[in-house]
């Protein structure tokens, strides 16, 4: 299990953009399973949606990249480096995510060839699938 510093020491996202809270399991250059807890106070709260909070799309992706960065960039040889959004293919949204939610991310890279990859990516809540697609980055 890797905590908050930890998670800091390999990816390069900070407060109010780290979307990962824990890891709990880490296969460098092959997988991770991240969480995030939702909570009603993060700042897109007040505008997605007034008096109905919805936890956006494009921020359960952004926490599924950032786990899959944590897969990629915890290699010795891209310490340091960054992962960067190449392509988002096949994303499909199932649930909505709310506040009080615990996000289960899990990211199993299934492919690289030299700074590019491609990432599956599966967000869960309570066992439920809210998001899956693939995740295509290049490490810089």
């Amino acid at each position: 299990m890797l905590e908050i510093k930890q998670i800091m020491e390999i990816i390069p996202q900070r407060a109010p953009f780290l979307m990962i809270d824990k890891v709990e399991e880490l296969t460098p250059g092959k997988s991770c399973t991240a969480y995030k807890n939702v909570c009603i106070n993060e700042p897109h709260f007040n505008g997605h949606f007034p008096g109905n909070p919805i936890m956006p799309g494009v921020l359960i992706v952004e926490s599924l990249a950032q786990t899959g960065a944590m897969a990629i960039l915890s290699l010795d040889e891209n310490k340091g480096k960054n992962a960067l959004f190449a392509g988002i293919d096949k994303m499909r949204f199932k649930k909505q995510v709310l506040p009080g939610d615990a996000l289960k991310l899990e990211v199993r890279i299934i492919k690289q060839k030299g700074p590019i990859g491609v990432g599956e990516g599966i967000a869960t809540v309570s066992g439920k699938v809210v998001a899956k697609g693939e995740l295509t980055f290049a490490i810089v």
